[in-house]
């Protein structure tokens, strides 16, 4: 997955254009419950413009936006006033496919056509996942690990409840060495685990590996190392972390719902720093295909695109 998103970063063109002049305007038009989106399209021969926008509560984590809806556009009717071009109407409708929006100049230079429907591919394919998931469920592609130090280990549940039964733990973090050298991070190897859907502050995981194995020869890896559930079940949110991986656009900030088009903000690390691949967010709140809701250090709530669970490398 990385290799493709490295190959489709590679890919995107400087297709920005400097902002609209006529998009300040067109946003006092919007809908209340929708926000503005950066990208826009500008047809002066009919007059008419189209601006992205999106469900005002889409980074919110108890109404949480959706990366397999394209979102909203208000497609606004433009007219001079003097020497100013300005939208004086507008109607909001969901974008289709047909709708070819373009990204000021500075704000994105990732989201080529090209690179779009790229990435619309990937979310029909994990959106086709969702008949093998519990009824509820939404579907995701990410990898995390298990936060939880917890001697007993973070318990993996049969439903995404407190109360439900307990399939089996994951192991909090584990230190061991090899070939003679102290070779785990300070704090130990955290258990790594794929995560395949979100319900309501739970994530359904799979496919967890005892912690440190996948950074070790297996010809040296301890045998008595824990052994974590490594079936599908619930863990809770807020007990897992990961890194921002390269997910093949903007860095530096989050994005207000889960699409390149959607509003920006700039976000930081544990360090004051912008937000970049190799950092870990403070939180990871909601998922949906390809994308992570996430609290930066700094308190910013928003999207991110791509997360991985290397603890070694920075996944670019």
């Amino acid at each position: 997955m990385h290799r493709i998103l490295a190959a489709l970063w590679l890919l995107a063109g400087t297709t920005a254009a400097a902002a609209e002049p006529w998009r300040d305007s067109a946003i006092r038009l919007l809908p209340q419950g929708y926000v503005a989106g950066t990208a826009t399209h500008t047809d002066l021969a009919a007059m008419t413009g189209l601006l992205a926008a999106f469900p005002a509560g889409a980074d919110d984590p108890r109404t949480p936006g959706s990366a397999f809806d394209r979102g909203h556009v208000l497609e606004v009717r433009l007219a001079r006033q003097g020497d100013a071009l300005l939208a004086v109407s507008g109607t909001l409708r969901p974008r289709r496919a047909e709708d070819r929006l373009r990204q000021p100049r500075g704000a994105d230079a990732t989201s080529s056509d090209a690179l779009l429907d790229q990435f619309e591919e990937m979310n029909r394919e994990i959106a086709a996942r969702a008949e093998d998931l519990p009824p509820g469920t939404v579907p995701c592609d990410l990898h995390a690990w298990s936060t939880d130090r917890d001697p007993k280990g973070l318990n993996v549940r049969a439903e995404p409840s407190t109360k439900a039964r307990i399939l089996g733990t994951l192991p909090p973090p584990w230190r061991f060495k090899a070939r003679g050298t102290e070779n785990a991070p300070e704090s130990g190897w955290l258990t790594e685990f794929r995560v395949i859907g979100f319900k309501e502050g739970w994530f359904l995981v799979e496919g967890a590996e005892p912690p440190g194995r996948a950074y070790e020869d297996e010809t040296v890896y301890p045998r008595n190392h824990p052994r974590p559930y490594a079936g599908r079940g619930w863990v809770h949110g807020s007990r897992i972390g990961a890194a921002y991986a390269n997910g093949g656009t903007r860095g530096g900030g989050l994005f207000q719902a889960p699409h390149v088009h959607a509003r920006w903000t700039p976000a930081k690390n544990g360090f004051r720093e912008a937000i970049s691949v190799g950092d870990s967010p403070k939180r990871i709140l909601a998922c949906s295909g390809l994308w992570a809701l996430v609290e930066s250090h700094d308190g910013v709530t928003g999207w991110w695109r791509s997360l991985c669970a290397n603890q070694v490398t920075n996944c670019s």
